[in-house]
């Protein structure tokens, strides 16, 4: 999306509301704003939380009025952005909604692009993210599953379409020459996941985090014994707490060592993760962007998905076959499904790289439509 405000609107002046102010700065070069203030009332004594908790959102909503006031728009690109994955109502869906509100209060349009909606579990969550987006001067959803889940939640979405992931449209490294080409034994991307539970903070979150990696690394000592490479790739740096402890039982079956043709990768953006992927054959993966880096780099892949996102994605894709829930998945059947996809691997890559080019045709219709829609008058 910076690149297309850059390349389209350079007379824009763009700044980011985000997570962490400092790696966005670093990474985009551009001005930066945390999207909540640090602290808050946590610390402060139980007796005058509850008042200085309602104070504090109070303030956040000024905070924001005095920041998105000097925006004409305020687009929000792609992600999930839509559902409460790890997340209390305190916590990202009320940060959505006082950003959406500040940016309609100061007259600044609000546009929801490519977004990502849905499961939204906690009833005031719902509410939340329904009237964040319902604030809209523009929406388009990244796929049907978000909008169905939005107009079954109330959104007339009757003017709304569907568009792919706005990362389809992002530019890709080269591809590498693979030094396993030929030979049979292939590089394998397995895409690990500090996965507890769509709450992590619920109970049994642990008992699930290790079912989930006693399996996968069941899965990955089948492909080593079989003679394949394996790479361990993360999308977020907390996935490295689960790299490690996949990594700890790996070594329990190979004697403290970590087993030959083993490898962990850590990856801080998109980008670096489609580098890592780049030198891969096919990739297994539970998170949804490490399902598209896979897709736009070309590799069959197949999905221990958390939500119904990953499955709706590979069946556009024409991988439908070759998907499992994470919390359930059987070894058995996913080393079926990794058998499979090699057998048809040339096929599958062919297809991918057919529907990869008709995203991108589909993302340039939405550029069309911003340019025209939202960002008509001068930004």
């Amino acid at each position: 999306m910076v690149g297309f405000l850059r390349r389209e609107r350079p007379e824009a002046r763009l700044f980011c509301v985000c997570a962490d102010p400092v790696v966005v700065q670093g990474a985009l070069g551009m001005p930066a704003v945390a999207i909540r203030r640090p602290g808050g009332s946590a610390r402060r004594p139980r007796v005058l939380k509850a008042s200085l908790k309602v104070l504090d959102k109070v303030r956040d909503l000024a905070r924001a009025f005095r920041e998105i006031r000097q925006a004409d728009v305020m687009i929000v690109p792609g992600t999930g952005i839509l559902d409460d994955f790890g997340e209390p109502p305190q916590g990202m869906p009320l940060d959505i909604f006082i950003w959406c509100l500040a940016a309609r209060m100061s007259g600044t349009k609000v546009a929801f692009v490519s977004a990502g909606a849905g499961p939204i579990g906690h009833p005031v969550s719902r509410w939340l993210m329904v009237s964040a987006a319902r604030m809209a001067h523009y929406r388009s959803w990244r796929d049907t599953i978000s909008r169905d889940f939005m107009r079954n939640a109330g959104l007339n979405v009757a003017d709304d379409a569907v568009y792919p992931d706005i990362a389809f449209k992002l530019p890709t490294p080269v591809q590498p020459a693979r030094a396993t080409s030929g030979t049979g034994i292939l590089t394998v991307g397995v895409g690990v996941m500090k996965y507890r539970g769509w709450y992590f903070f619920a109970d049994g979150g642990q008992a699930i985090f290790d079912s989930y990696l006693d399996r996968l690394a069941r899965f990955v000592l089948h492909l080593l014994e079989a003679g394949h490479h394996v790479k361990l790739l993360t999308g977020e740096i907390t996935d490295m707490e689960a790299v490690d402890a996949l990594i700890a039982r790996l070594q329990s079956v190979a004697g403290g060592r970590l087993p030959e043709h083993a490898s962990a990768a850590r990856s801080s953006s998109l980008h670096c993760l489609m580098e890592e992927i780049s030198s891969t054959d096919v990739v297994v993966a539970t998170r949804f962007h490490n399902i598209v880096c896979a897709l736009m780099m070309e590799k069959p892949v197949i999905s221990l998905g958390y939500s119904e996102k990953n499955d709706v994605l590979l069946a556009e894709m024409g991988l439908g076959e070759f998907c499992q829930r994470v919390e359930a998945f059987d070894v058995d059947v996913l080393i079926a499904h990794f058998e499979r996809a090699v057998a048809r691997r040339r096929e599958l890559e062919d297809a991918i790289r057919a529907r990869n080019l008709e995203f991108r045709k589909r993302l340039d219709l939405q550029d069309g439509r911003l340019l025209s829609e939202v960002l008509s008058s001068r930004c």
